[in-house]
């Protein structure tokens, strides 16, 4: 009998920053306070059914940003077994306190995974997660059921590195990428992009107007080279700032869609 798929789920989609912003009032933000379409809190997806037996425990994080609370209570979840984390920046960690509360209330520990580098720069903001937090460096390929899983540095520009997530099943040959902030991949990073079914890829302005020495991310325009150059099956664009109007016409190509608040995919 053939096991279950894994299931993709956007948890959230925004930026560092979130939207709306709290000072601005621009017509995304506004929309967002008002009907909420271009709401989104910061980039989290969910991943069910990694192990293949389809058990209602098999949950798997990619961060845990600061809104992991929010996220949590609005998709049911009470608990996860699982997270891998792409770096140390706030927005991406800034959740993992109230997960290590949870794991100290329920007597659960949480078990984190994480390129080698971004453990100790996560310990040096919150020393004490350890107490309830496993930590275990991805230094080889992490497999869980199927599903081959690895990771590899990214340009993050002004922002430093981030990593970047491929998952691969053993079975089927899908292929899966999560690549939340880079910029600028060179030709060793952009190698593992090659051959996915899909690609998550973060843009957080549709054309970003501020020089590119003092940026951190893909633009969509940008993308959209990067999707014809590479050729996935689809590419979702996430990590998106008040810049990207979702009531608005971008002209994308049909395999490219930007990614909404619980918008899932079947990862087979």
């Amino acid at each position: 009998m053939a096991s279950a798929p894994a299931v993709l789920t956007f948890l959230g989609t925004g930026d560092s920053l979130g939207v709306p912003r709290v000072y601005c009032s621009c017509s995304v933000c506004e929309e967002a306070r008002k009907t909420g379409r271009n709401r989104r809190l910061r980039s989290l997806v969910r991943i069910d059914g990694l192990e293949g037996g389809g058990s209602p425990d098999d949950v798997t994080l990619i961060d845990c940003g600061p809104d992991w609370g929010r996220q949590m209570e609005a998709a049911g979840l009470r608990s996860i077994r699982r997270m891998l984390i792409t770096h140390a920046h706030f927005d991406h960690i800034g959740g993992l306190v109230e997960w290590a509360d949870a794991c100290r209330w329920t007597k659960q520990r949480g078990q984190a995974y994480a390129p080698a580098e971004v453990i100790p720069d996560i310990r040096a903001r919150f020393p004490w997660l350890d107490r309830w937090i496993d930590f275990t460096p991805i230094e080889e390929p992490l497999v869980i059921g199927c599903w081959s899983i690895r990771s590899w540095r990214v340009h993050h520009g002004f922002n430093g590195y981030s990593y970047a997530y491929r998952f691969d099943h053993g079975e089927t040959g899908y292929a899966w990428v999560y690549c939340s902030d880079s910029i600028g991949l060179d030709e060793m990073q952009k190698a593992p992009l090659r051959g996915a079914d899909l690609i998550v890829l973060g843009t957080s302005f549709y054309r970003e107007p501020y020089p590119y020495a003092g940026r951190s991310v893909y633009d969509v325009t940008e993308a959209l080279e990067l999707r014809e150059e590479l050729q996935p099956g689809e590419m979702l664009l996430t990590h998106m700032s008040h810049d990207i109007d979702l009531r608005r016409e971008y002209g994308l190509p049909d395999n490219v869609k930007f990614a909404e608040a619980g918008m899932r995919r079947i990862l087979d």
